[in-house]
């Protein structure tokens, strides 16, 4: 076992935070694991990752002791639905009194979004946020919804990573006039967006380019997005082959499937990031290798839909993020109950019918939910595992609960028996922004009293819009 990250390097003599006590499960290519290690970090870069006996030399101006405690990379949420989050639980309800109309997103979820002014928004972000971090992710990739720029500000606030997105449709029937737009506004809206967050003077938050679905976004919207994305170097978020009725829609309308009628508009390559992408064929599947678009598999949402080749998408190299898909539509933000969910269901899928005992692993599926999460979201050399060099990106998790001893294998650990209500300590960008449970960065009494003043005002626009 290495006693630092590969790079030869010895402890540094000063660094701005020390982690140490803890044991390190780096998720990196060797899949690097250290019992009793310290973590350096400058800035916002880790530095120096060893044994703890090493760090003893090092003058640092904090040093957290973390005996107890495993440090791994903090998780990725490849798609989420920021201004959805106030929605929590109100759908479930809903249904237990009446029958629900589909597809929901167009009958529920975009009418919620609809009745939000900027300052919902921005309070619906500190609370997807916090909740995040809280269950250890440490970087998000927003789907796309209302006032984004208010996203980004509640991001700033609470000191999480993430790309936030604009809700964009300008065709279909049924959605709410404020959600619409022409194709030249959508365009030079979503344009504007990604520029404005690439001047500022910082790069945690950023902005991405966003299409709800094919259904909603005309073809000259979807074909100018995609150059757009290639002329900014940036990413494109999408929902794509999530549905039996968008799949019937493409075949209906361009006499393709989507993969092959984004492909065919010029739309399909590195900057797409498909969420979902269930219903797939073989043969769309032979498009993603060899176009390389990211995938994001939520799966809570996911094995209501259809039968997803994650195992078969991940070892073909793909890019693939794991993703909650907001609280409004499944509940939890925890990353990790998404990744024990998708091993169950992976191994329904690709190992059960063929008496394929052990098709994957917890401890795969935690490399989607970081490395795969990290790539997908275009930022694997800077995040997804614990590397000298990388970004201090790095959660503290318990190893010594009654359900985690004796704690043998960190590894297993965090893949198998680790939930978010585990994490304890949360660094972002070489910030401590959660420290034993308690946030440092904003305060949660205020959000709750926000939450009560104003819920009662947004339910009520709610039930008036979708009545």
């Amino acid at each position: 076992m290495e006693s630092h990250l590969n790079d030869g390097t010895t402890a540094p003599s000063r660094a701005d935070l020390v982690v140490r006590g803890c044991d390190a499960v780096c998720l990196d290519a060797p899949d690097t694991v250290l019992r009793d290690a310290a973590i350096a970090i400058n800035g916002n870069r880790i530095v120096w990752i060893g044994p703890a006996t090493g760090s003893a030399t090092i003058a640092a101006r904090k040093i957290i002791e973390a005996p107890g405690r495993i440090a791994m990379p903090g998780l990725i949420d490849g798609h989420v639905h920021t201004a959805q989050q106030l929605l929590r639980g109100r759908i479930a309800a809903l249904a237990r009194r009446r029958s629900l109309k589909v597809p929901i997103w167009k009958n529920y979820l975009i009418p919620f979004e609809a009745v939000l002014e900027p300052e919902d928004v921005y309070l619906s972000g500190l609370a997807c946020y916090a909740n995040m971090i809280m269950v250890g992710t440490t970087c998000f990739a927003e789907a796309g919804g209302p006032h984004p720029d208010e996203m980004g500000r509640a991001a700033l606030d609470v000191g999480i990573r993430g790309f936030v997105s604009l809700n964009t449709a300008d065709q279909g029937q049924g959605l709410p006039p404020a959600m619409m737009m022409t194709t030249d506004a959508a365009l030079a809206a979503n344009v504007d967006l990604v520029e404005r967050w690439q001047t500022q003077d910082q790069d945690r938050v950023q902005a991405w380019l966003s299409l709800r679905q094919i259904m909603v976004c005309s073809p000259e919207l979807i074909r100018d997005m995609a150059g757009a994305a290639r002329e900014l170097d940036t990413k494109l978020h999408t929902h794509l082959c999530e549905g039996t009725y968008e799949i019937d829609y493409a075949l209906e309308h361009f006499g393709q499937r989507p993969p092959e009628f984004m492909l065919d508009i010029g739309a399909f390559d590195r900057h797409l990031h498909c969420a979902h992408s269930v219903i797939l064929t073989n043969e769309d599947i032979d498009l993603y290798t060899r176009n390389q678009p990211s995938a994001c598999h939520c799966a809570f949402n996911n094995y209501h839909i259809g039968w997803p080749q994650l195992l078969l998408m991940w070892r073909r190299g793909l890019d693939v993020a794991l993703g909650t898909d907001g609280a409004a539509a499944w509940g939890s933000l925890d990353i990790f109950q998404v990744a024990h969910a998708a091993r169950i269901g992976q191994q329904l899928v690709a190992g059960t019918p063929t008496h394929h005992r052990t098709v994957t692993s917890g401890e795969e599926l935690i490399h989607v939910a970081a490395n795969g999460g990290a790539r997908a979201l275009a930022l694997g050399r800077d995040i997804g595992s614990l590397e000298a060099g990388k970004k201090a990106d790095i959660i503290l998790v318990t190893a010594d609960d009654i359900d985690q001893l004796p704690p043998a294998d960190p590894l297993f650990t965090v893949g198998n028996t680790v939930v978010g209500r585990d994490v304890q300590t949360v660094i972002v960008d070489g910030r401590v922004v959660m420290r034993d449970r308690l946030l440092e960065t904003i305060d949660l009494v205020e959000i709750r009293r926000k939450l009560d003043a104003r819920m009662p005002i947004l339910l009520e626009r709610f039930n008036a819009m979708i009545s």
